[in-house]
């Protein structure tokens, strides 16, 4: 999709990296009104869940019955996050557009993300990525821990530079490039981003923003200025990696609407739906940590 250069493509990744963080497990049932809320506020872009082990991420279990409820838009452009094969397969089978494959940079945490090296994980994402095209759907092709990890510090910028070369002989829509960990600043964001125009075009580009050291927004600032046009963000700020010790969530969905508009881009969001849907959003969190709680205490 052709973004023009005052036109700002926001993907809501609220109902999979929002929940998957959050001690609080919503139904199926909840998960999809929450994506029907998101889609009247204008959202064009939304992830709808992932297809994970759910012993491992078991606020995500059930994404393909949410899949099946869900009162679709042709207007929107809604994905899953994939790790291999075995869940492209699910999404094969669902009929769902267009799939997320992520690998991270750092060793420690594709470890602990996906069991496997990041060479392994890289080469399985690519045999995953020519799968989908055979298969008619859309992929979009992301670096994690692209901005420096948790575990390790710093990546080094050839090991990112490698994979996106390997990314781009097959072909993805999309490259996106995610800050797990939240240890960008505006300045190592330029530097990145100027570094890898050789191998992607910005307009290509999507940045996945934690705000770790709250700088989440001034760093989608600093890519804006560099010609990305391309976010994810969460609804209410929720969201962080299970596997990164204190992990915090991706830059607000509405706050992020708000800045984007008071700097004159436009996002084609309604700001008082959004609120609207994270009020809501919080009170089923609310209640199922009640529920939650309640029955523990019955248990005990």
């Amino acid at each position: 999709m052709h973004v023009n250069d005052n036109e700002v493509l926001l993907q809501e990744v609220g109902p999979r990296d929002g929940l998957q963080n959050e001690s609080a497990v919503l139904s199926v049932e909840d998960r999809t009104a929450l994506v029907e809320h998101l889609s009247a506020s204008g959202l064009r872009r939304i992830q709808i869940g992932s297809f994970v082990n759910p012993k491992l991420v078991p606020q995500m279990a059930g994404t393909d019955e949410l899949w099946r409820r869900l009162n679709k838009s042709t207007d929107i452009r809604y994905s899953v996050l994939v790790l291999n094969k075995k869940g492209l397969e699910k999404a094969v089978a669902e009929g769902i557009p267009h799939v997320e494959i992520y690998v991270s940079a750092s060793e420690t945490h594709s470890f602990k993300n996906s069991g496997a090296s990041t060479e392994q994980a890289l080469e399985s994402a690519v045999a995953t990525i020519e799968t989908a095209h055979q298969n008619g759907i859309g992929v979009t092709a992301g670096i994690m821990c692209a901005f420096g990890c948790f575990y390790e510090g710093a990546v080094p910028l050839e090991r990112i530079l490698q994979m996106l070369s390997k990314f781009m002989r097959v072909r993805p829509l999309e490259i996106g490039l995610a800050d797990t960990s939240g240890m960008a600043d505006p300045e190592s964001v330029k530097t990145f981003l100027e570094a890898v125009r050789g191998e992607i075009s910005a307009e290509r580009i999507g940045l996945h923003l934690h705000d770790t050291k709250g700088l989440g927004i001034r760093n989608m600032i600093a890519a804006l200025e560099m010609g990305v046009r391309r976010f994810d963000a969460s609804i209410g700020g929720l969201g962080g990696c299970p596997f990164i010790t204190g992990a915090v969530g991706n830059i607000s969905t509405e706050r992020t609407v708000e800045i984007l508009h008071s700097m004159g881009f436009q996002t084609g969001v309604n700001l008082q739906v959004l609120h609207e849907t994270r009020e809501k959003l919080l009170c089923r969190l609310t209640n199922a940590i009640g529920r939650k709680n309640q029955a523990r205490r019955s248990y005990e």
